[in-house]
């Protein structure tokens, strides 16, 4: 991790959101999401949005790797998605021989399908050896590729692969015609084809996420400023 995880400083999270809204400000929460239930609610209720981590689906690797157990995260996810107003992302580090193989990956993701929702984006992103695990390879794109087909053929609408250049596995397409929404380039944006409440310029179809008009005003590439 490159961060601290806001549950930590719980207090200092909550009132830091409450501040931005006073400024109009969205506060979104970056969380490997576990927590107890009454304090979850009490965070989630001051977020605007958040990418939660599903490290692995299995108990060994949170038992091992983490220290902690699968069941409390996914019980927070559709905790958010339920029974909040937040914005949901889920983002999974795939590390080579620990969480990547074609069954975990399987079951996962018709998990997600049918708990989350097919719209609740999905990031699959690359491991690089560091710290403690300098014994694992750099996950390579054909694993992120592999498992992005695995989760868009479980149905899964909206799957990015991340840490790594993939222009396709990083962009977004409608999923009722199949044309291209936003084309990325890292983290440059190069196409933005949605209307001003983010419907398909092509088909007319409503792509979920948060949107408040291009995030641009002439032509040409810009840095991103809206999470979808």
């Amino acid at each position: 991790m490159t961060y601290n995880d806001p549950v930590v400083f719980h207090e200092y999270a909550i009132d830091v959101a409450d501040a931005c809204h006073e400024r109009d400000i969205k506060a979104v929460a970056v969380t490997a999401g576990y927590v107890c239930p009454a304090p979850r609610a009490e965070f989630y209720r001051r977020m605007d949005a958040a990418n939660i981590d599903l490290k692995a689906f299995t108990d060994r690797f949170y038992r091992d790797l983490c220290a902690g157990d699968l069941a409390t995260v996914l019980d927070t996810l559709v905790y958010v998605r339920e029974h909040t107003q937040v914005w949901l992302e889920v983002t999974t580090l795939l590390i080579p021989g620990e969480n990547d193989s074609d069954r975990e990956l399987d079951e996962m993701t018709r998990w997600l399908a049918a708990n989350l929702g097919a719209d609740v984006p999905l990031h699959f992103s690359a491991f690089h050896p560091d710290f403690r695990m300098r014994d694992r390879p750099w996950t390579s794109l054909a694993t992120l590729t592999r498992a992005r087909q695995i989760a868009l053929g479980n149905g899964l609408h909206h799957v990015y692969t991340g840490n790594i250049r993939d222009a396709e596995g990083s962009s977004t397409r409608c999923r009722t015609c199949g044309g291209l929404l936003i084309g990325r380039d890292g983290y440059q944006l190069l196409e933005w084809n949605l209307d001003e409440k983010g419907r398909c310029l092509a088909c007319h179809s409503l792509c979920p996420g948060v949107f408040a008009g291009p995030p641009w005003a002439t032509q040409g590439p810009r840095q991103e400023k809206i999470p979808c």
